[in-house]
């Protein structure tokens, strides 16, 4: 393994932690940070409401594809999603 694959930092979330508000009104979502495959520390990406909203709904877009229909059925999605896989098929 090479000095630059070491170096490699890599984000993920805190598996079994949820997405909390906290007391400012900051949407915090925890993660792992880790740099080459060892476990490095734990940080907090912080969002205001609206930009929580945007990567919400920028993420709804995003999982919005065909392979979903596979993993999630129709009927099990969130009311935000319901009925988007039907009009970007027209």
């Amino acid at each position: 393994m090479s000095a630059q694959q070491d170096a490699r930092v890599r984000v993920s979330r805190v598996p079994g932690k949820p997405v909390r508000r906290g007391e400012d009104g900051a949407i915090a979502i925890e993660l792992w940070l880790s740099r080459g495959g060892v476990f490095d520390s734990d940080v907090a990406l912080h969002l205001t409401p609206a930009e929580a909203e945007v990567l919400h709904a920028q993420l709804c877009y995003a999982l919005e594809d065909e392979t979903v229909a596979l993993i999630v059925p129709e009927a099990e999605l969130p009311d935000c999603r319901k009925g988007v896989s039907a009009r970007r098929r027209l």
